[in-house]
């Protein structure tokens, strides 16, 4: 529902900046009440390097207004080196960003129009530096809502995944995030300083995938922004939102479990996106639940939303398998704290005759997959806008690929909560290998529903800071612990668990055609019994937004790519990655284009990255640069 009416009136600085010590300006755009001056209101800061005059202008329209609306200052601020701002942005998560964020909440702080209260949200990168932000803590910041984000920039980002590289999501961001930053400021908003501003992000703008790609384990790099370094760090309140359908929902157990601080966890059926929008639905009010939170923590008003249990998840339904859901069955769960106290999981067995809850033989089981297994994975990190394979689909083309274990037709409905886990003793055949694992709900029809999956590089088995490569022929134990998930298998349907060695494209083949045999295995399910107290949940209100965006900026965008991924089914050095990006901006007699291009392949020892920038202001050519960089691959 759109939303015209607020109890305060609201006005917009559309563009202002604020000084850094160093000299450096940072663009920032706010909403506030009218009389925000005569009575101040806290500040709720979204620090993003995506550009508030085009990159989220209609997202922020949806939600900043409606903040504001109801007594905050609502603030985006340009990263440094993005948008508006001066500078160039030299990497993910830097400590100039944090830095600069530090000194952002002071200025906000400081205002006329401000408490002295702020608050910080924001997803996926927001949600990232909202975390890291809190955990450097800055003395105005009273709480955080951080949404699709992670506390492990290692294991629970898009670069690495269990060890693995990931390959579609991580060169897909990698490119897009290449591209983005290659964009200039806007004349209107920054006058005849954009050239100067736009020649130095063009000669400054690292290629961050070749970074990434030079830290293939979990070293001080990765380290750096993680935020389960040290929970303790953290002083605040934390609201931690996400959705199964997402990349990042793993790290909101962690947060709950592990942080000292009060805090709330919310799991809906959502994808990559805000939850007042976001598919597949059900889409929830969740400007109304950060202003319950907001009004707790900023304002000291009795809102009720710490009287409520720790944990709200959605509990989904068995459905068919689609590569897109406008909506997910199902309905809400809740856990008074995290982990629960009162149950264990329920193990099964890996045997000849599948999985069983009993101990039975089980004849040596090898797993070599074709590299093309896979196919129905679907991305990553879904966005849940109904494009291209964005959804895991029906498993079956990649199962019938696999090596399975499964059940028989379950005799009654089981539902289960949290994180799968299994664990094997297994031998290779080569010193590096990767193993997948798939949790799936067969339905009757035959149709495979993933429900969870894992990836573990066997390198890491041990540890993702000092993978040791694996001696052939020898027996080893490892855990694989599968992505946390909240599900419902229906009396009828099977329970099956598929395990493969590769899983293209969204992991990077390891280095060897490798043949893994399991000797002995456990699935340990997180069943969560029915809770009388769960039909007694209050409902979450519909969705509100603001107004939509009206676009005066007069700016022409075109915007063409291409993005190919290839493999041959027996070579797993055959994988290759490429994406083309070009981008138009055009008002008046004011034109800027811009093109970048990557290539990933491989051999046995290193990765070969390829890329491109090429810039052009009108018909002139003002930037060009070329990388060709050879990469040693370490057991990944």
């Amino acid at each position: 529902m759109i939303v015209t009416s607020f109890p305060r009136a609201v006005r917009e600085i559309e563009h202002t900046t604020i000084l850094l010590k160093d000299g450096t300006q940072l663009a920032a755009r706010i909403w506030l009440p009218e009389d925000a001056e005569a009575d101040p209101v806290p500040a709720l800061l979204e620090y993003l390097p995506y550009r508030k005059r085009d990159g989220t202008h209609e997202r922020d329209a949806l939600t900043h207004p409606y903040l504001a609306g109801h007594g905050y200052a609502a603030v985006r601020v340009d990263i440094r080196g993005s948008g508006e701002s001066e500078g160039v942005l030299s990497d993910e998560y830097s400590q100039p960003e944090l830095d600069d964020a530090l000194e952002v909440i002071a200025w906000l702080a400081s205002q006329p129009w401000c408490s002295g209260a702020v608050g910080m949200f924001g997803i996926s990168w927001g949600g990232f530096n909202a975390l890291q932000v809190a955990a450097l803590q800055p003395p105005a910041l009273k709480a955080i809502v951080t949404l699709c984000s992670t506390d492990d920039r290692y294991a629970g980002d898009v670069h690495y995944m269990g060890g693995a590289k990931l390959a579609s999501a991580d060169l897909g961001w990698g490119g897009f995030f290449f591209a983005d930053m290659c964009h200039p400021p806007d004349p209107l908003l920054v006058g005849e300083r954009w050239r100067e501003m736009w020649l130095k992000r063009l000669e400054g703008v690292p290629l961050f995938l070749e970074r990434w790609l030079k830290h293939q384990r979990r070293d001080a790099y990765w380290r750096h922004g993680s935020v389960c370094e040290d929970f303790s760090a953290i002083k605040c309140p934390v609201y931690a939102v996400g959705g199964w359908t997402d990349g990042y929902t793993n790290a909101i157990p962690r947060l709950l479990e592990r942080l000292d601080v009060p805090r709330k966890g919310l799991i809906g059926p959502w994808a990559h996106a805000y939850p007042h929008f976001a598919k597949p639905g059900p889409q929830i009010g969740f400007l109304q639940e950060m202003l319950r939170w907001w009004g707790h923590w900023l304002k000291g008003k009795p809102t009720g939303v710490m009287d409520e249990p720790m944990l709200r998840a959605w509990m989904t339904a068995s459905h068919r398998p689609a590569t897109h859901h406008e909506t997910l069955p199902g309905r809400w769960v809740a856990e008074p704290a995290w982990p629960p106290h009162d149950r264990k999981p329920h193990r099964l067995f890996l045997t000849d005759l599948g999985l069983s809850a009993v101990i039975a033989p089980l004849a040596p089981r090898n797993v070599r997959s074709p590299q093309t297994v896979g196919s129905e994975a679907g991305e990553w990190c879904p966005f849940g806008r109904g494009r291209g394979r964005d959804q895991a689909g029906d498993q079956r083309p990649d199962d019938i690929r696999s090596s399975l274990f499964e059940t028989p037709p379950l005799d009654e409905t089981m539902e289960m909560l949290g994180a799968p886990v299994v664990t094997l003793d297994l031998v290779c055949d080569k010193p590096v290998a990767n193993l997948v694992v798939r949790l799936c709900d067969v339905h009757p029809s035959g149709e495979s529903l993933r429900v969870s999956f894992g990836v573990l590089n066997l390198t890491h088995r041990d540890s993702h800071a000092a993978p040791t490569p694996l001696v052939p022929g020898e027996r080893y134990r490892v855990r694989l612990q599968l992505n946390d998930c909240g599900a419902t298998f229906p009396a009828g349907h099977r329970i099956r668990l598929a395990f493969s060695t590769t899983y293209w494209p969204m992991v990077w083949p390891a280095p060897h055609d490798a043949t893994v045999t399991i000797l002995a295995g456990t699935l340990d399910l997180p069943w969560r019994p029915s809770r009388p107290d769960d039909a007694a949940l209050p409902s979450l209100p519909a969705a509100e937004t603001a107004p939509p965006a009206h676009d005066a900026r007069g700016v022409e965008v075109g915007t063409d790519g291409k993005y190919h991924l290839d493999i041959k089914d027996d070579d797993p050095t055959s994988a290759v990655a490429e994406m083309r990006r070009g981008e138009t901006r055009r008002r008046g007699d004011w034109q800027v284009r811009f093109e970048t291009w990557m290539r990933l392949t491989c051999t046995r020892d290193a990765f070969r990255l390829q890329a491109g920038l090429l810039a052009h202001e009108g018909e002139k050519e003002v930037c060009r640069r070329e990388w060709d960089c050879a990469i040693p691959r370490d057991m990944v």
